[in-house]
Parts: C-alpha cells; sequence; structure tokens
C-alpha cells in the first residue's frame, strides 16, 4: 500500500460519507424557528405589510375574519397564528371612521334623489 491510496478515498467510504451529510444538513432544518412568534398583530403590520399600505384600515374590505386568515396565510403569513391574529387586528380596525357632527344650521341634507326628467318626443 503506498501513501497516494491512503488519501485517496475508496468506493466504500463514500456511501457513509453521502450519509452523514444528508443527516447533518437535515438536522441544520429541522431547528428553524418562527420569526414571527410572540409579535403583536400591530408590530407584524408594521414589519411586513407598511412597506405597501401606510395604514391598515381598509384592508380587510368587510371580509369574514376566517377568509382573510386563510389568504394571509397562503399569502404573507408565516404561521396560521400570526395570519389569525393579523386578520382579528385589520378587521378590528376596518370599522369606518365616526362621521362628523352636522354644524349647527346648517340645512340638512335632501334624503331622496330627484326623479328623472321626463322624456319628451318632437
Amino acid at each position: 500500500m503506498t501513501l497516494i491510496s491512503l488519501f485517496r478515498p475508496g468506493r466504500g467510504l463514500i456511501a457513509p460519507l453521502m450519509i452523514v451529510a444528508a443527516a447533518a444538513l437535515t438536522a441544520t432544518v429541522a431547528f428553524a424557528q418562527n420569526l414571527d412568534a410572540g409579535k403583536s398583530a400591530e408590530r407584524l403590520f408594521a414589519d411586513g405589510c407598511a412597506t405597501c399600505h401606510r395604514s391598515p384600515r381598509g384592508l380587510a374590505k368587510g371580509r369574514f375574519s376566517l377568509t382573510l386568515s386563510w389568504f394571509l396565510k397562503d399569502h404573507y403569513a408565516t404561521s396560521s397564528d400570526s395570519a389569525k391574529a393579523l386578520a382579528a387586528y385589520l378587521v378590528s380596525v376596518d370599522t369606518p371612521p365616526p362621521r362628523a357632527a352636522a354644524k349647527p344650521g346648517a340645512k340638512p341634507s335632501k334624503s331622496a334623489p330627484r326623479p328623472p326628467k321626463p322624456v319628451t318626443s318632437n
């Protein structure tokens, strides 16, 4: 046996090395964690949504919380828990702003629209 043959791996060594490499890669992937865990819904919005949406108001657009959370889970959220929290937050801020009180002495607006103009034939 020569000195060079000691440093060249044979076929019997390749398979165990591949198994060890695959196990090492699997072990590192298994330790992945949810970075959104423990964040408030407001923080989730600020971190992930505020880049494109200035305000959370109006984003729920009257949708049900369940369907909104499914949409967020499929497209934006990292877990179903963060999607549910974000959906609940968006629904809670989706209420319309309060109407301003009428000024005293202002005329009330007409409640019924005018009827259409009759059609005349010439």
